[in-house]
């Protein structure tokens, strides 16, 4: 479908994130890393085939050992102990290959020709086997075997393989039928009535060319079938490497929410959340961000961040952005819940004694120890995507927001490594939180930026 975007084209904000594949769904244009999922998918089928053939040839070995033999005790030539001890040494080899690692495509073509050879070779012995004119053998039932063979070749999820494999057994037969036709040029023993064709050794050479046809039908309904899957593979793996990738950049419960959407994320459509906010930041990150080398700035708050961000996740918030040092996440949002609150204050809490542990931590290395502040408010909030067309992310908008940013540094005044409003905490409460102290609250306190004092909880004395 031409509207559809190629996945190596560069996208901006979340649509480059969902990638749908093309039409042609040529793995070409597809990264790498996908293109190895794709061949991982591929690898693993290969295996099954290798079972699966491995348990047809016991089959077939184990019910020729069980069931009478219908020709000559006195037949020299039985060649089918020997096709099946040669098919099953091969399919054991492949198997340990396929095992051992990727086969290469001229392997994996020997083994479509090599496997379609013992079988229609099979067939082709048994007029010797049972001392008849060659055209015995065009009768052999055993030809249905070969639509078993061609459709193994399906699991691969490439339709090359199947076409191939219906081609050599095509082909195959073409040249068995030619072979009665040649073998007794006196005696062609070709026939144009259906009754003599099924009641002697003639052959109708309508009915082989039907079979041929049969073969060759098979085959591109099956390869037609697979073309379709193979594009469905691509777009699944497509699909689950770009779930992976947003969740990288955005919080599971996001991705989720956008991989799941039935219609496309528009910027402008906003819903509203009862909701708490969460802000953390590092104390003093700026001025020690000047004196350190940028490498170290950038590993200093990777490390921070992987011990803040899995708290927040274990308590049921989403980081909603991360801001230099500063982290704003949200509780009640993407998944709404009626203990946002209290899910929020138990987050403070564990973010600042983590806080405290990493100082510690950092003062016994003899590095200058970080303090970690976090303040926490709760409202009515709006939530949805905001950009363009080209350029989208998701956001949160409201006084709670505003109000927990200017928290965060009110905090400085309260001499305090967290703060709450005196609302949340009471809020929280009501949802199940237990402070883990008395906590009293510190009425109409003068925050800058907000119009009308506050009454303040301080989760944590500095």
């Amino acid at each position: 479908m031409a509207d559809e975007p190629v996945l190596t084209r560069p996208r901006g904000g979340l649509r480059r994130f969902l990638p749908t594949v093309p039409s042609r769904a040529e793995t070409a244009l597809l990264p790498q890393r996908i293109n190895d999922a794709i061949r991982k998918q591929q690898d693993d089928s290969e295996r099954l085939i290798g079972w699966i053939q491995l348990l047809v040839v016991i089959t077939f070995g184990t019910l020729y050992a069980l069931t009478p033999k219908t020709f000559a005790s006195a037949a020299t030539f039985a060649p089918v102990p020997y096709a099946l001890a040669a098919y099953f040494g091969f399919t054991v080899l492949r198997l340990v290959l396929a095992y051992r690692g990727r086969l290469a495509d001229w392997l994996l073509s020997l083994s479509v020709v090599i496997d379609m050879t013992l079988l229609l070779g099979l067939i082709w012995s048994f007029h010797l086997q049972y001392q008849q004119p060659p055209s015995f053998y065009l009768k052999a039932p055993t030809l249905l075997y070969v639509f078993i063979f061609i459709a193994l070749r399906a699991l691969r999820f490439e339709a090359r393989f199947v076409i191939m494999s219906g081609l050599v057994a095509a082909v195959g037969w073409g040249f068995m039928i030619g072979y009665v036709v040649v073998a007794e040029p006196g005696n062609p023993m070709i026939t144009r009535s259906y009754v003599t064709y099924l009641t002697s050794n003639s052959i109708l050479l309508g009915a082989e060319f039907d079979k041929i046809i049969s073969i060759v039908t098979v085959t591109l309904i099956l390869a037609l079938a697979i073309w379709r899957a193979r594009r469905l593979l691509v777009r699944a793996v497509a699909a689950g490497a770009a779930q992976r990738d947003l969740a990288r950049f955005f919080a599971p419960e996001i991705a989720a929410r956008i991989t799941a959407a039935e219609q496309q994320v528009k910027a402008g459509e906003g819903e509203l959340r009862d909701a708490a906010i969460l802000t953390v930041d590092i104390r003093g990150f700026t001025r020690l961000a000047q004196r350190l080398p940028p490498n170290d700035v950038i590993a200093l708050l990777a490390e921070y961040q992987a011990r803040i961000v899995p708290i927040i996740a274990r308590h049921g918030g989403s980081v909603d952005k991360f801001l230099g040092d500063g982290i704003l996440a949200t509780f009640g949002v993407a998944l709404p819940g009626d203990s946002y609150a209290a899910d929020a204050l138990r987050a403070a809490d564990a973010v600042i004694a983590e806080g405290m542990a990493w100082a510690e931590q950092r003062r016994a290395a003899g590095q200058e120890p970080l303090a970690i502040a976090a303040s926490a408010t709760t409202g009515r909030i709006v939530f949805g995507a905001v950009g363009d067309a080209e350029r989208l992310e998701y956001t949160v908008i409201g006084d709670a927001v505003n109000l927990a940013a200017k928290l965060d540094k009110h905090s400085k005044v309260e001499h305090a490594r967290g703060l709450t409003t005196a609302a949340t905490h009471a809020l929280a409460i009501a949802q199940g939180y237990t402070p883990p102290h008395e906590r009293p609250v510190r009425a109409a306190r003068a925050v800058e930026g907000v119009a009308t004092p506050v009454d303040i909880v301080v989760l944590a004395e500095s």
